[in-house]
């Protein structure tokens, strides 16, 4: 009965729920390696992306017979080009128009509070079911409003925390370059025979799922920022650039990105021209269209493989669990641990199908 799977996998379950349930208990413990942690987690992240983003540059630098140092450095010299080059020409831009959001600030809130205001006034035709409803959600709303300065407050704190943290980015960014290639032979050193050939083959199909993810979620962001930008331009959207800057960012965020993005949107056009709603809607919807069937497929094809309501699943559970980033990493996480179960399952496969032929 031990060889059986079922077996296997229920004693591996309840090996991970006691060992869970020991460190829970002894957290305290360990509230100096999670300061460690969060403090390195963001950076270590973000040289993490860049990582997957440059090193088919330095692949290709190497194959020119550059030396990896000449590359390592060319490559953070482009990233501060990219960089100056993103601020002088769209920070500017960028600048005004939040200026221009934060001083009309005042006037959106009112009008926002118009128009809930006039469908209190109408609370009277709707049902019972939907007047309460309606009566929360404006209590939620004024909650909301009110607590705009603690928003700000915040804002600003995590914006200053984060420039301080994106100092040791670039730093995680070279040593992943110099040494990533002693990864693999490094963990695959402590196995032998047929398991370190499966440790080398799980570890290269995770590589090749981080970066089909990151690479082509990327790359598809930014084009969905470009049709924002050239839809929200071509009706007239205020805060155009601002608005397609943040559907690019939110877009990240799989299945629920478009809709924390078109909220900013559907205020500001409310504000500016309610029709303008309208135009809006029918651009995000085009825009997500052609992401989805025309985009996506071609840039990032089956690199995944993970079906809408596993997405929703997962980012319900983790957005329940870990927050705003427990929403963005679920999906990466999820492939990587399809990937090794995949492997794991495949190994088993050729053990059963070696012995089947031996026997």
């Amino acid at each position: 009965m031990t060889n059986k799977l079922w077996f296997q996998a229920g004693v591996g379950i309840i090996l991970t729920l006691v060992i869970i349930r020991l460190f829970i208990e002894v957290q305290g413990i360990f509230d100096p390696l999670f300061i460690i942690a969060g403090t390195i987690f963001v950076p270590l992240l973000l040289g993490g992306v860049l990582f997957y983003l440059t090193r088919p540059l330095l692949h290709f630098l190497e194959n020119r017979k550059f030396p990896k140092w000449s590359g390592i450095l060319i490559i953070v010299l482009l990233i501060v080009l990219v960089f100056y080059l993103l601020f002088v020409m769209i920070g500017p831009m960028v600048t005004d128009q939040v200026n221009s959001l934060v001083d009309n600030a005042p006037e959106i809130i009112e009008d926002i509070e118009g128009y809930t205001e006039y469908a209190l006034d109408q609370r009277e035709r709707l049902p019972a079911s939907f007047e309460e409803q309606l009566n929360d959600m404006s209590g939620q709303i004024g909650d909301s409003i009110g607590d705009v300065g603690g928003w700000i407050l915040s804002f600003l704190t995590s914006f200053i925390s984060g420039v301080i943290s994106l100092v040791l980015v670039p730093f995680f960014l070279i040593y992943l370059l110099i040494d990533y290639h002693k990864f693999v032979p490094f963990v695959s050193g402590f196995f032998s025979g047929q398991r370190k050939l499966w440790i080398i083959k799980t570890m290269k199909d995770i590589d090749h799922t981080l970066r089909s993810y990151i690479q082509g979620q990327l790359f598809v962001s930014f084009l969905v920022g470009i049709m924002l930008l050239i839809g929200y331009l071509i009706i007239g959207l205020d805060y155009a650039l601002l608005l397609a800057l943040i559907g690019m960012a939110t877009n990240v965020i799989p299945f629920l990105g478009p809709y924390i993005a078109v909220i900013p949107a559907m205020i500001i056009a409310l504000v500016q021209d309610p029709i303008m709603a309208v135009y809006v809607a029918i651009i995000m919807l085009i825009a997500q269209q052609i992401e989805s069937n025309f985009i996506t497929p071609n840039v990032m094809g089956n690199a995944l493989d993970v079906h809408p309501l596993t997405v929703i699943t997962l980012l319900l559970a983790a957005g329940n669990i870990a927050g705003l980033w427990g929403i963005i990493l679920a999906i990466p996480f999820y492939a990587v641990v399809k990937t090794i179960v995949t492997n794991i399952y495949a190994r088993r496969r050729e053990i059963r199908s070696t012995a089947t032929k031996e026997v």
